[in-house]
């Protein structure tokens, strides 16, 4: 009997620290190769960031200087039309199915619908608005990839409000409402700033969701190598210059693709930086 408990307790020792060497070589590996892209990516791109880099339009293959300040501009446009699109609509149903969704047919069915969308590949939500606007007006435009990338936002913004809205204590909207606060005023002025950290973190993760997408932008704002005049034409923007530069066979047109990766980079780190920051100062607070 003892021989078979020593056994016993040698095999799941030896499982124990067999899973533990498997999981930390992975986690190693991981490691590895993120510091391995991050500083090809810095090493090669930030040799490239200039003044002119942000200030000029791009030139044509051989000729020295350019720069994408097309692209930021057009990339900005429509992420923060996209952001003025989906975070209203995606805080409102993220509202209701906390508060009034959480068990109706309605509620399941839109919580389901988000939950797919969030794993929707992202080139078919470009083929979905190529086939609705690009194909219906005829040319690609800055609104059609604004749509496209806030279709992209609307289920992170929905599913991040429900949670956080949900983590707030009911006894404080029961205080509120017993009160004889409206119930408006109550989600206002209680619930709303009760959640305020969580719900920006979420906000703040849906755009760097999209900060990095090319595919649906290929399908709808295409690209342009002038300045930007209007949303309702074809608009540069990084991702998409990015693409077209890394393909081409000029050596100045692939530095500038390097160039405008680390800038992608480095604007989805920080993001990443400032939503961590905000999610545990709100965690620190009593």
């Amino acid at each position: 009997m003892p021989d078979m408990l020593n056994s016993r307790t040698f095999r799941r020792q030896f499982i124990n620290r067999f899973v533990l060497i498997i999981s930390t070589l992975a986690a190693l590996l991981g490691i590895v190769m993120l510091v391995w892209i991050l500083g090809d990516v810095v090493l090669r791109g930030f040799g490239v960031i200039n003044w002119n880099f942000f200030t000029e339009l791009p030139v044509p293959p051989g000729e020295e200087g350019g720069g994408l300040a097309n692209a930021i501009i057009g990339t900005l446009v429509m992420t923060i039309v996209a952001a003025l699109m989906a975070v209203p609509v995606g805080v409102m149903a993220g509202t209701y199915l906390s508060e009034f969704g959480k068990h109706n047919l309605f509620g399941r069915l839109v919580r389901s619908l988000s939950d797919i969308l969030v794993s929707a590949p992202s080139i078919v939500v470009g083929v979905f608005v190529y086939l609705i606007m690009v194909k219906t007006m005829g040319h690609f435009s800055g609104w059609a990839g604004s749509v496209s990338l806030a279709i992209l936002m609307l289920p992170v913004v929905i599913r991040t409000t429900e949670e956080m809205l949900r983590l707030v204590p009911g006894e404080m909207r029961e205080s509120a409402l017993a009160l004889g606060a409206p119930y408006w005023n109550m989600m206002m002025n209680i619930v709303f700033r009760a959640a305020k950290n969580g719900m920006a973190t979420g906000i703040m993760l849906a755009v760097a969701r999209v900060a990095g997408e090319t595919a649906p932008l290929l399908f709808t704002a295409m690209n342009s190598p002038y300045w930007m005049q209007s949303m309702n034409e074809p608009m540069a923007n990084l991702t998409v210059t990015l693409f077209n530069y890394a393909m081409s066979p000029y050596n100045d047109w692939q530095e500038l693709a390097w160039g405008a990766a680390f800038l992608i980079t480095v604007s989805v780190l920080c993001v990443n930086i400032i939503t961590r920051l905000i999610l545990s100062s709100g965690r620190s607070k009593p």
